[in-house]
């Protein structure tokens, strides 16, 4: 168990979907129609069209022409970008949202361990499929849109904050800002929760500094054990002494009491 088992589990039911789906539905469906068009121009290497009924930014694109590149890179690197317009096909393109719902509920797992340290291996890894399957997300991660992406790039910035790689975490939230522009809220979420973190260490950090400054004002104003001693001994000394004069002053006044008294005759 673990992410490993996630990625197995999750992958068992994204690849033979994908496939089904390829079969049933070739071409593009629903608003599809706007981005397969666009993602073919950007693999033709054609940056500067742009369809104007698209309304978030490119980031999927160039994530679709890394993913097709990483797929075939010796063919890349012998026949350059002619290859790329050739292999962005629908399925290709479809396929991006499909790895990225793997490594999506991966990176559920990790958030998951983090938030949780003491949950047990198998119900984080439950967890993690269960949420994989969540129907907003299970849908579209058949289909090119920009959801599965942009939910991917938002929960690797949020880990990378829970891990304290906060230039990181700027980064992916840049990104995900780049793949859908409403992600800026999430940006500042994690942004948040990142100044927290620091502000909470800053903290915890000055008390154990003023902690250990007590400690040693307390050590260096500390009375020698010797005086200790001697002075216990004296109180110790005084309750004795006045016993003893106590019992002198019996001792004398039995031995004036006690002679015999003088007799007229």
């Amino acid at each position: 168990m673990g992410r490993i088992a996630v990625a197995l589990i999750v992958s068992s039911w994204v690849i033979p979907i994908s496939i089904l789906v390829n079969r049933i539905v070739p071409e593009p469906y629903m608003d599809e129609i706007f981005h397969i068009p666009q993602a073919q121009q950007y693999c033709k290497g054609n940056f500067a069209s742009w369809d104007p009924m698209i309304t978030t930014p490119p980031g999927l694109y160039y994530l679709s022409l890394a993913h097709v590149a990483s797929l075939f890179p010796g063919m890349f690197f012998i026949r350059g970008g002619s290859l790329l317009s050739e292999l962005c096909s629908t399925p290709i393109l479809r396929s991006v949202n499909g790895v990225l719902a793997i490594l999506c509920s991966v990176i559920v797992y990790e958030i998951i361990t983090l938030l949780r340290p003491n949950i047990d291996e198998r119900k984080a890894t439950i967890f993690a499929v269960v949420l994989a399957l969540y129907p907003l997300h299970w849908f579209f991660t058949f289909l090119y849109y920009t959801d599965v992406a942009s939910l991917t790039t938002v929960l690797a910035m949020y880990l990378a904050c829970l891990k304290k790689k906060y230039h990181l975490s700027a980064l992916l939230g840049a990104y995900a800002v780049f793949i859908r522009q409403t992600n800026i809220v999430w940006m500042l979420f994690v942004a948040c929760t990142g100044v927290m973190d620091i502000t909470l260490a800053h903290q915890r950090e000055s008390l154990k500094v003023d902690n250990l400054n007590t400690t040693g004002n307390k050590i260096g104003h500390s009375v020698p054990s010797n005086r200790i001693i001697v002075g216990s001994n004296m109180r110790r000394r005084k309750p004795n002494s006045a016993v003893d004069n106590s019992k002198s002053f019996d001792d004398e006044y039995t031995h004036l009491f006690n002679k015999p008294f003088i007799r007229f005759s």
